[in-house]
């Protein structure tokens, strides 16, 4: 008898009339169930495209969902544009705004700009809730170093919290392998801290390894809660402690292990969206966006199909 699990592992949907995730009618395709497959507008920047048009090139390349930068949804709006606009084209083109990325200043040590940090991260979270999104990107910009006490900057991150609770919008607390918050215990520690029901973090498979975490840690969090996880690679060379955002490369072509980590996390319950998150300009670069974009995807899912659930 076959088992669902068995089922998930090793379905394909003939495409009769209509597409799946992008690809073209009637062509056979294995389906990275039960994850879904998204992408951080950081790795098409390079081409500078007006924020409505990000959602259209990523609706066509066939993801499920989309992280929007707040800084081009506020260039939109600055040059005449209208968020209901924005979430009516998030719709057509069958996209879930998984997530925003923006850089408040809630977590610094000076009260002035938290508190500064903290109103702009309303503003912020109202956007994101205009446009029918959930969650919003929460790191400690402008943090340099932990200089105050972790259960301070959970008070902090709490505040934050409980300002998007009143909106609809959870604020994810991301982890920066090569900034202040590097470690996974200090953002466990800081989300615990805080008492709150929904404190969740943001992580990536290139922020962790930058920042030293061992990816076994990963079974120390709850991580059926978290409901993005970013998706990359990284190569072997320069060393881990030399590696820069522009050196990560798309899944597959470097040393993740993502044979182990990803069966590690879906043991763990997570089922959210693999979003991938590149600063690589060599591909765009030398590609189109359509290019880049039908790449990632492609590698994307042989990197989630390959993996043994």
């Amino acid at each position: 008898m076959i088992t669902r699990r068995d089922f998930i592992k090793t379905a394909t949907l003939a495409l009769n009339g209509f597409a799946v995730s992008g690809c073209r009618l009637n062509e056979e395709v294995k389906i990275p169930a039960p994850f879904r497959i998204s992408l951080n507008v950081s790795t098409i920047r390079t081409y500078r495209l007006p924020v409505d048009q990000q959602i259209e090139v990523c609706g066509k390349a066939g993801f499920d969902g989309i992280e929007l930068w707040m800084s081009d949804i506020r260039t939109y709006m600055e040059n005449g544009g209208n968020l209901s606009d924005l979430a009516a084209k998030l719709k057509d083109n069958n996209l879930v705004l998984d997530n925003i990325i923006g850089f408040t200043q809630w977590a610094v040590d000076d009260q002035s700009r938290r508190e500064a940090g903290l109103q702009q991260m309303q503003r912020e979270m109202d956007i994101t809730a205009t446009l029918g999104g959930k969650y919003i990107a929460a790191p400690m910009s402008g943090v340099n170093r932990l200089e105050s006490g972790l259960d301070d900057y959970a008070q902090r991150f709490l505040r934050v919290i409980e300002a998007g609770k009143a909106i609809g919008v959870t604020p994810l607390l991301e982890l920066w392998g090569a900034g202040a918050l590097s470690k996974l215990a200090n953002a466990a520690h800081i989300a615990i801290a805080t008492g709150h029901p929904d404190a969740n973090l943001l992580l990536d498979f290139y922020h962790l390894y930058r920042g030293g975490n061992p990816f076994d840690s990963l079974n120390m969090i709850n991580v059926a809660k978290l409901p993005v996880f970013h998706i990359n690679d990284y190569p072997s060379d320069p060393p881990r402690e030399q590696l820069n955002d522009r050196d990560r490369v798309y899944p597959g072509d470097g040393i993740c292990p993502f044979e182990t980590v990803i069966p590690l996390l879906y043991q763990g319950g997570f089922r959210g969206t693999f979003s991938v998150e590149l600063f690589n300009e060599t591909y765009c670069r030398d590609n189109s966006v359509e290019q880049v974009l039908a790449t990632t995807l492609e590698k994307t899912r042989k990197v989630l199909t390959q993996s043994k659930l």
